[in-house]
């Protein structure tokens, strides 16, 4: 019981409790200032040195600098819990690598700096999270692809998006479209060849649009700019100015420029760079008149083309004018022909249909359209029955003809018949009568044309043609004292359209000129081939096989005859007569024994004297290698 009260004096000595005091910030990294005695926190670590995102970062910093560092990417974790962070900057390290979500807790973030880095793409999951993000600075970097769905998060509140100075050849303009509030668009120095019509024309409050030092060759007109129509300079400008700036691209001064050329300006930077009559010369100093466009003309087209049913089938169309036209195709049945699973439309104006079925025969429009115009050719098709099957070995028989088949021959009075009726339902270049194809084979042809003595000056001619079958113009100059041409190096079974014009001096200008001598269609005679031929695989073959045998006879003969002479002559070449084996005789000196043969006579006493008996075995001898027997 004495405990009791004990503590019950010592309980007012005990701490009372405080309120819970804020958590203690985290240290500053190494060569950076933190500013963490007032609100905003701020971490400041500009030219550090740093090669990654400091670890010990104050998570309830409100302002981060990490530029003019070596940083090279930017990791999920780096920023992670920093959700109160206002301003990030992050220019001119070297980043090349931003993870999926690394800005995902920067909610509240209302500007990002990533310009002088290294940046080749930017992803659909990289901006993900900043939904309150107004300035964007891209610039500097080496990006060529912006994902369409990059930008989705901050669409609704971006006001400053900085591209320039990239490597972007397309921009997903859909995406670009829907920046409702965005005020400032820098597109410039970039690779971007063409703008979309209307790609800017829900941007409401843009003021000021950037699209210097491109690839633009014409800037379409835009709801934007109508309702805008004062483009002038920053300096000076009212409130409600446009500033457009698009110098430094290769503008092409057509009719299609008209409607920015009739816009008032104070600055004449622009300059045009087509066509060559314009060329060099500033944008605001050409006369509206002087903004024209040429209607397309077709100049090229396919003639009446057959092919057997299930074969596929090319139909070719090219026009020219200014601005380049643009070429559609509508089937026999008055359908617009495009890119389906049985056919294919080419943007230089070739439609391929793969598989041709009967149905599709008929005449096919192609139609050449620009700015200035509309022009219209015909193309008959024609889908026969499919082909009976053929045989490996089958050979074709075409009729004989009388001599060389390449012979140059005058045509005849029914190809002459059939001639006119093609030209009659074809539209392509007109055969003047002064130009004549009067003799042709399947890959010479000759050219005629008359003299040109009201055309003075004349320094040569030019013969200009090309085939059905490709779109390869080949030029022939020719001196001016001739009035004929031979053609060589045909191709069998096209047709070709050919043009002669005269290259002479104009006496006003000094300048040298041509003027069409006239054109003229003709057509190939197709290749032959002989009855019977057999095919060269086969006939190659039997060569091979037959030339093989004979060396293989021919080496067993050769054999056979050595082994049979070898036989007669007793394994000696031929012509010698046999020899008897030489015998010599061959004595061997021993000393003491006697051998088998017979002592030889002794010799005759002489004087008394001291001796040695020596013996000497003598046998024949004959060569140790006998030859064979038969």
């Amino acid at each position: 019981m004495a405990v009791l009260p004990l503590l019950l004096c010592l309980l007012p000595l005990a701490p009372a409790s405080s309120p819970a005091q804020p958590a203690t910030p985290s240290p500053c990294p190494r060569r950076c200032r933190c500013q963490t005695q007032s609100l905003p926190l701020s971490v400041l670590c500009p030219g550090a040195g740093l090669l990654f995102v400091p670890p010990s970062l104050d998570r309830r910093a409100a302002e981060l600098r990490l530029a003019d560092n070596f940083i090279a990417a930017v990791r999920r974790r780096d920023l992670a819990n920093m959700t109160g962070l206002l301003h990030l900057s992050l220019s001119r390290n070297t980043i090349r690598h931003v993870a999926a979500g690394a800005f995902a807790d920067l909610r509240a973030l209302r500007a990002l700096h990533l310009d002088g880095n290294r940046l080749t793409s930017l992803g659909e999951g990289q901006l993900r999270g900043l939904v309150n993000l107004r300035h964007l600075i891209l610039s500097n970097n080496q990006l060529a692809a912006l994902a369409a769905g990059a930008l989705d998060d901050c669409a609704e509140t971006l006001e400053d998006l900085d591209l320039s100075y990239n490597n972007l050849e397309q921009l997903p303009w859909e995406a670009l479209g829907r920046l409702g509030n965005v005020n400032t668009l820098g597109l410039d120095h970039n690779l971007l060849a063409s703008v979309p019509a209307g790609a800017f024309s829900r941007l409401h409050k843009l003021a000021r649009l950037d699209m210097t030092s491109n690839r633009l060759t014409t800037i379409p007109p835009d709801p934007l700019f109508s309702r805008l129509p004062l483009l002038a300079r920053p300096r000076g400008s009212p409130a409600s100015a446009l500033v457009l700036a698009f110098g430094g691209n290769p503008l092409h001064c057509n009719c299609e420029l008209v409607w920015l050329r009739r816009l008032a300006r104070e600055d004449d930077l622009e300059a045009c760079a087509s066509p060559p009559a314009l060329g060099g010369r500033y944008f605001w100093a050409v006369g509206e008149e002087e903004f024209v466009c040429e209607p397309p003309v077709v100049t090229h087209r396919s003639p009446p083309l057959a092919v057997p049913a299930g074969r596929p089938a090319a139909l070719r169309c090219r026009a020219v004018g200014d601005p380049e036209p643009r070429v559609r195709w509508v089937s026999p049945q008055g359908r617009l022909v495009g890119n389906s699973s049985r056919a294919r439309a080419f943007p230089n104006g070739t439609l391929e249909l793969l598989v041709t079925e009967p149905g599709d025969g008929g005449i096919f429009t192609c139609i050449a359209a620009n700015a200035a115009g509309e022009a219209t050719a015909a193309v008959e098709l024609t889908v026969g029955p499919p082909p009976p099957p053929q045989l490996a070995n089958s050979t074709s028989c075409d009729p004989p003809r009388d001599g060389d088949p390449d012979a140059l021959t005058p045509p005849s009075a029914a190809s002459a018949s059939a001639s006119a009726s093609a030209k009659a339902a074809d539209t392509g270049p007109p055969t003047d009568r002064g130009v004549q194809v009067t003799e042709h084979g399947a890959t010479a042809a000759l050219v005629q044309w008359p003299d040109q003595r009201p055309i003075p000056g004349i320094r040569m001619y030019q013969i200009q043609y090309n085939s059905s079958a490709d779109d390869i113009l080949v030029y022939r100059m020719i001196p001016a004292d001739s009035r004929s041409f031979l053609l060589s190096d045909l191709a069998s079974g096209r047709t070709y359209d050919l043009c002669v014009l005269a290259v002479y001096e104009d006496g006003a200008t000094g300048l040298t000129a041509t003027r069409p001598v006239g054109c003229a269609r003709f057509s190939t005679e197709p290749a032959l081939r002989p009855c019977g031929a057999p095919h060269a695989p086969f006939l190659g073959g039997t060569m091979i096989i037959a030339l093989g045998g004979v060396i293989v006879a021919s080496v067993l003969v050769f054999i056979f005859v050595l082994l049979m002479r070898y036989k007669v002559h007793g394994g000696q070449p031929p012509g010698k007569a046999k020899a008897p084996a030489p015998v010599s005789s061959v004595c061997s000196q021993t000393n003491g024994a006697l051998g088998p043969t017979p002592a030889p006579p002794a010799p005759e006493p002489a004087a008394p004297r001291a001796h040695t008996v020596v013996q000497l075995d003598c046998e024949p001898w004959r060569p140790s290698h006998e030859p064979m027997g038969p």
